[in-house]
């Protein structure tokens, strides 16, 4: 059901500023594809030239081999939520959608069914203007899901969400997935992406930082490393330093790199060490990120002068 999404070598400038230098990438089905970068790294300009509202200055986006523009019923090929709040406010949320849905040839009846979808059934008939952003979240999804398309692009889909609506969009977007649709999604939450995405694609000022997956994302650009708690930490780091292996002293405990638990806990043995506690820890996306993109960083807060 799914289709490639193939961007070719995009490239776009806003006067003097490089919005999306020469970025290339593939979004295949199957799996929720997430796009990070720091802010002003170009990911709202790259989504946007993906469905023709922004026209690159060189390069393309095709969508299944084609333009979105040459796309006859776009609704039904890509659904697409960029700006929840460019619905008319004074429109209820069921003619909302059944304008678009009348525009692409949609029958009514999947009015209704997105409505539930989004869980929307209740404010139907309310004008979109006395929406929270939440709500105004979740019609934008109904909007985006209406032609039931196999292509489906979210900018900050958990915008205005509740802890209940975070978790369905997350639900819902991997099994967008898993029926084999293509999924790509923009968030800056790094916790709430790294229980969503299979796959990332990493900008930074325009360009690819990083196409690869999640796990293969955090273990190139963080180390793992061995927590050990102890009552002797003096002694055990003596016994780590004279084994080679590098060792760290944080907040009452020592962080062992390049080791395993095992092997630690045999040399605490082997040395008459007591060890309350020996337990290996991954980086979490959140710290791999900020190692690969603190370079690239357009805004970025100062100290205290």
């Amino acid at each position: 059901m799914g289709r490639v999404i193939d961007v070719q070598n995009l490239s776009k400038r806003y006067g003097r500023t490089v919005a999306v230098d020469g970025l290339s990438f593939t979004v295949r089905p199957g799996q929720v594809t997430g796009f990070l970068g720091p802010n002003g790294a170009g990911k709202s300009t790259t989504m946007r030239m993906m469905l023709d509202l922004d026209r690159p200055a060189a390069g393309q986006v095709l969508i299944d081999g084609r333009p979105y523009r040459q796309l006859p019923e776009p609704l039904r090929a890509v659904g697409a939520l960029l700006e929840a709040r460019s619905v008319h406010g004074g429109r209820r949320a069921y003619h909302h959608l059944l304008w678009l849905a009348q525009s692409n040839r949609i029958p009514k009846a999947r009015v209704r069914q997105v409505l539930e979808l989004a869980g929307l059934e209740t404010v139907a008939r309310k004008r979109a203007k006395g929406f929270s952003l939440g709500m105004t979240q979740r019609l934008g999804i109904a909007a985006a899901m209406l032609g039931d398309p196999p292509v489906l692009l979210f900018d900050e889909p958990v915008n205005g969400l509740d802890p209940q609506g975070i978790s369905w969009i997350r639900n819902l977007m991997k099994g967008l997935a898993a029926e084999g649709r293509t999924v790509f999604v923009s968030s800056h939450l790094m916790s709430e992406m790294a229980l969503t995405a299979d796959h990332l694609i990493v900008i930074g000022r325009g360009r690819l930082l990083a196409d690869t997956t999640m796990q293969g994302f955090i273990e190139a650009n963080s180390r793992s490393y061995v927590r050990i708690r102890t009552p002797e930490p003096e002694r055990m780091r003596d016994a780590l330093t004279l084994a080679g292996i590098q060792v760290k002293q944080t907040d009452g405990a020592l962080e062992a790199y390049d080791a395993d638990p095992a092997g630690i806990g045999e040399l605490a043995a082997a040395n008459g060490l007591t060890v309350h506690e020996v337990s290996a820890q991954s980086a979490s996306l959140e710290e791999a990120f900020m190692r690969l993109t603190g370079d690239v960083v357009q805004y970025q807060a100062g100290g205290r002068s």
